[in-house]
């Protein structure tokens, strides 16, 4: 099992920057990658972006990229999401997730643990 627990939401105006953090413990070993995911009111969970922990490669969903980064602390073993420019259409509560396989990264359905997610509300 692995155990991952988010902070960083809040609320914010448009064009400000909030910074998510997300420390992983338990059986962390078997992870490939983390990632970011987002679910707003009524819509699907989407992917936001994912970063793998030994190469530290990067991918974003074009909806967020040149926004937001992604980042990771290996010894902490925790990963970042630092948010700027934000829109009020990236309202949403946010899920890291973490993922033990090599499937297709945009499909929430490929990773194994999750954590309860943390709100981020961007006010116009």
């Amino acid at each position: 099992q692995v155990q991952l627990v988010e902070s960083g939401g809040g609320l914010v105006q448009a064009g400000g920057s909030l910074r998510l953090s997300c420390a992983a413990s338990g059986r962390t070993f078997s992870s490939v990658a983390m990632g970011w995911f987002r679910q707003a009111p009524g819509k699907e969970r989407e992917f936001v972006a994912r970063i793998t922990w030994s190469s530290g490669w990067t991918y974003y969903a074009d909806s967020v990229k040149g926004r937001f980064t992604i980042s990771r602390d290996n010894a902490k073993i925790t990963v970042y999401l630092q948010m700027n420019s934000l829109k009020p259409e990236d309202t949403a509560i946010y899920y890291c997730a973490v993922t033990t396989n090599e499937r297709p990264y945009r499909d929430y359905s490929n990773y194994d643990y999750w954590g309860q997610g943390t709100q981020v509300t961007v006010s116009s």
